[in-house]
């Protein structure tokens, strides 16, 4: 009984009864192609006070701990690594074409038309970064805009902040996430619903090939983890000279962890222990580096997120042009840094990107149907991602024990480090 109260499961559940019920009646699903609208459209709804929010918070909290030298290489690395999972992920999907065999040609939402107009040239594609009406472009669900409004308010909310010391407006801003953050769990309840009559019409629309979609959606983005993966411990051996043969046993409890539960906020503590007592990694830069990473350290998501974007332009046979792939990769990336979080699940995410590039949204619900599967992918690279960039952080500011390493010599962490961390470890579980 408890497993059948599991979210994910029911979601499972919902999506291969739709699919089944899809594949039976045919064309007739189409008539509950309505209710998954609803869902569609009720998590539509939340996203923009969701993103201003959310920005307006993380931006308007910052504090100084991100300066200095070991600051600087935390970013480089983790900015460097989102990039090239970005890009990677573009290259599989070209070659792979998850998305290909749902066609939605011409299915883009007429509301969106003003936001997904192209520009003449670059320097209309700048000029539309910033809008002239701020509630036109809320109106509107104009993404990028809204973001850099936000960041320019929460930059400006630190600043009143530093000089006068009234947060009233960042306790505001705070409050109204988590209130929005309340009104998506309400809306995440009736999801199976939402999900079984999405696939359902799907299944009766363009028939088997829903299945075949799926699988090589999850393949591309386990292919893509795999690509990654190794290319982290090779830069790892190359930069550190560390032994790659001892990394498996040495990762092995919090992978375990993270791939049971596809949360790295529940992996953290195992992750922090095993990289100052297995792998030597100095506590300062075990701490700020892995902390850091909770959010901006999601190489997985990165990739499974412009996946995402190229899943949904496929299935609506639309070749994205240059800029688009850049905007799809940059919103993939700023998705995952500390500015630019957005909390609240997969099917917040798939929407926030699917509305600011202008795809259509019927095949969202096959991948919220298989996110779990996903999930597991994206927090494996994630945790071990993590791992491995402060083993680089700590190797360029000569704090990586090659000792402890070698299991030659012992180090224990306080309990203490990691429940001083718990306030990062909530933010950061919201991300997952």
């Amino acid at each position: 009984m408890k497993l059948l109260k599991n979210p994910a499961v029911q979601i499972g559940t919902a999506a291969v009864l739709g699919i089944v019920v899809g594949l039976i009646v045919g064309e007739w699903a189409g008539n509950l192609k309505f209710v998954g609208d609803l869902f569609i459209r009720l998590i539509q709804m939340a996203i923009v006070p969701l993103v201003m929010s959310s920005v307006i918070v993380a931006t308007g909290a910052m504090s100084g701990t991100g300066m200095g030298r070991m600051a600087g290489r935390t970013f480089a690395w983790m900015i460097g690594f989102s990039i090239v999972a970005a890009l990677l992920a573009w290259v599989i999907s070209v070659v792979v074409r998850p998305g290909a065999g749902i066609d939605f040609s011409g299915a883009t939402d007429p509301a969106l038309e003003e936001s997904v107009a192209e520009p003449t040239g670059w320097q209309d594609t700048i000029l539309g970064f910033v809008t002239t009406n701020i509630f036109d472009a809320m109106s509107t669900a104009t993404m990028v805009p809204i973001i850099v409004f936000s960041l320019l308010f929460g930059g400006a909310l630190h600043a009143y902040i530093a000089k006068t010391g009234n947060r009233l407006v960042l306790d505001f801003c705070e409050q109204l996430q988590q209130i929005v953050l309340t009104m998506i769990r309400f809306i995440m309840v009736v999801a199976p619903v939402g999900v079984f009559c999405l696939l359902a019409n799907l299944a009766g629309t363009v028939g088997f090939s829903v299945v075949t979609s799926a699988l090589k959606y999850l393949g591309a983005t386990l292919l893509g983890v795999v690509v990654l993966f190794a290319l982290f411990v090779l830069v790892v051996w190359l930069r550190t000279g560390l032994n790659p043969a001892k990394l498996p046993a040495k990762l092995w409890d919090q992978t375990m962890i993270a791939i049971t539960t596809t949360s790295s906020a529940v992996t953290f503590p195992t992750v922090l222990r095993t990289a100052i007592e297995r792998i030597g990694v100095g506590r300062p830069v075990a701490n700020f580096t892995l902390s850091i990473g909770l959010t901006m350290g999601s190489y997985g998501a990165v990739l499974n997120y412009m996946i995402v974007v190229m899943f949904l332009a496929q299935s609506g046979d639309i070749v994205l042009d240059p800029r688009s792939i850049v905007l799809g990769m940059a919103l993939a990336i700023l998705l995952n840094m500390g500015t630019i979080t957005v909390p609240g699940g997969f099917p917040v995410v798939a929407m926030f990107l699917a509305t600011s590039l202008g795809l259509p949204f019927e095949a969202v619900g096959l991948l919220i149907a298989v996110d779990w599967f996903a999930g597991i992918f994206r927090t494996f690279l994630n945790v071990n991602g993590d791992t491995f960039v402060a083993m680089l952080v700590a190797t360029g500011c000569g704090d990586l024990d090659r000792e402890v390493y070698d299991g030659t010599k012992r180090v224990t962490v306080d309990t203490s480090e990691v429940e001083a961390l718990a306030e990062r470890i909530e933010r950061a579980d919201a991300t997952e």
